[in-house]
């Protein structure tokens, strides 16, 4: 019957074929185009996204298991260095807020954050492989500088990244109609963990004969296309208003802004189950190609490979979420089953070192990006159904702050406790049946769980207070209700 209504629909009265309905209806995201923003300058604009992306599985997934297998650094100190830009993390939601106010001769907003943060990811990305060659030095001075100089390059790469995205994500919502604005903002999601699906194989593939020599050309690779990208993203994407300059500057300070953001109960509650999940699905970044890799003996190319993979199963996330919105689902009952999702995928991950089953291992790590991507669609959706005031840079800035703070306070949290457990099993202090390599990447592993558990605890009233599911919505009175598709996501 599907079949026969698809044909239906296809063929018009006069026997021509309605291509342009089918786009519409079917393809991802294809009507989310308006006259002010045309698909092709919206795709374009999200390449911002993609470069975001790629510093992300470059920092997180390649050269953090780099360091602590091939370089022998401690996993304490490549966590430290990886969780580095948390130092910028809070401050998001003030570079939303500025960017909302910004006064600029030239009539700009959002481009001069963009450009700044493409400048400080490059600069960073720029000195990382003299710093990995600082670090394979011998003498004591040459360890000290590739040390400074490694987090001085994650720093400047991370908070150039989170400037990039929280301006980029602005632009696009300033850019989009009221009506588009949602499916535009998880269209610019949806580039992002397209950019680590194709930057985890590509980079797998450019480092499947390692040598020290490929890591550096393939970073330095990495920096001129992240800059590349983020100037193509942003050109003549924003009008110049020159008014905007001489207009009178705003008397509202961020302080006062984010009270009256925060007013409700609410709003911190569902901060801190956002805080609390993602840090439940990021802890295991630091140490989950080290796992495959000393645990499960695992290439550096099927290593680097299982940011992909992870990638990937969070695209798979929207499509299901697809289908769920369009029966009415609540945006955070969504993020609970993403929690839900991701207890299974961490007990595979936890059996995958006894059975010796490198394939469980790899449906682990599928499933934990199909559970985070449904956990991050459903906050997403929530986040932008929030009271902006107007302030969508301040409002994106928070929601991603927050990710981004969670994000590296677990990272860190996890490279230690994977070092200090690892030490005590090693040493005997925890007991013959424990002395093994496993036991640290385990101890991080059951952590995690006890954080969904404890985050669906905290969204758990969030959900029961919004059961009344959206009706569908028509293009004119008495029309026939549209169907909901990714093209809808998540309106």
């Amino acid at each position: 019957m599907s079949l026969l209504r698809l044909a239906i629909r296809l063929v018009r009265r006069r026997g021509r074929v309605d291509w342009a309905g089918v786009a519409t209806h079917y393809l991802p995201f294809a009507d989310v185009a308006t006259p002010e923003l045309p698909l092709a300058q919206l795709v374009r604009l999200a390449l911002f996204q993609v470069s975001v992306g790629m510093v992300g599985v470059l920092t997180v997934g390649t050269l953090n298991r780099v360091m602590i297998v091939e370089m022998g650094v401690g996993a304490w100190l490549v966590s430290l260095m990886v969780a580095l830009p948390l130092l910028f993390a809070p401050f998001r939601a003030l570079v939303g807020f500025k960017s909302d106010q910004h006064r600029s001769a030239l009539g700009w907003r959002r481009v001069p954050y963009v450009w700044f943060g493409s400048g400080a990811l490059f600069a960073g990305l720029a000195i990382m492989p003299f710093s990995l060659v600082l670090l394979t030095g011998e003498s004591t001075v040459q360890l000290v500088a590739g040390h400074v100089a490694a987090s001085l390059a994650f720093l400047l790469a991370g908070a150039g990244a989170q400037t990039v995205q929280t301006a980029g994500l602005a632009l696009a919502t300033d850019r989009a109609t009221e009506a588009t604005r949602p499916r535009v903002v998880a269209l610019m999601y949806v580039m992002l963990l397209v950019g680590m699906v194709g930057s985890g194989l590509l980079f797998g593939i450019l480092l499947a004969n390692y040598t020290p020599t490929r890591l550096v050309q393939v970073v330095q690779g990495t920096a001129l296309a992240c800059m590349a990208l983020n100037l193509v993203a942003v050109w003549k994407q924003e009008a110049r208003d020159p008014n905007r300059a001489r207009a009178p500057a705003e008397t509202d300070t961020f302080a006062e802004r984010w009270a009256q953001f925060t007013r409700h109960g609410r709003v911190v509650r569902f901060l801190l189950a956002v805080g609390l999940g993602t840090a439940a699905f990021n802890m295991q970044d630091i140490i989950l190609e080290p796992y495959g890799g000393e645990v499960l003996g695992l290439s550096v190319g099927q290593t680097t490979g299982l940011t992909g993979i992870m990638a990937a199963g969070a695209l798979l996330a929207f499509a299901w979420a697809a289908r769920r919105l369009s029966r009415g689902a609540c945006p955070r009952r969504l993020a609970a089953h993403g929690l839900l999702v991701g207890l299974l995928a961490f007990s595979l991950v936890v059996f995958a070192e006894p059975l010796g089953s490198p394939g469980l291992f790899r449906v682990g790590v599928a499933l934990i990006g199909f559970g985070g991507g449904l956990f991050s669609v459903g906050t997403l959706s929530a986040a932008m159904a929030l009271d902006s005031g107007g302030l969508h840079g301040m409002v994106l800035g928070a929601w991603g702050g927050v990710v981004a703070t969670a994000a590296g306070v677990s990272v860190a949290l996890g490279g230690a406790l994977r070092d200090a457990v690892g030490h005590l099993a090693l040493g005997g202090w925890l007991g013959e049946a424990l002395q093994m390599p496993a036991t640290g990447y385990a101890f991080v592993y059951h952590l995690e769980l006890a954080l969904l558990f404890a985050t669906l605890a905290v969204l758990g009233p969030l959900v029961t207070r919004q059961r009344t599911p959206t009706p569908p919505s028509s293009d004119a009175a008495g029309a026939e209700p549209r169907r909901f598709g990714l093209a809808d996501f998540p309106g």
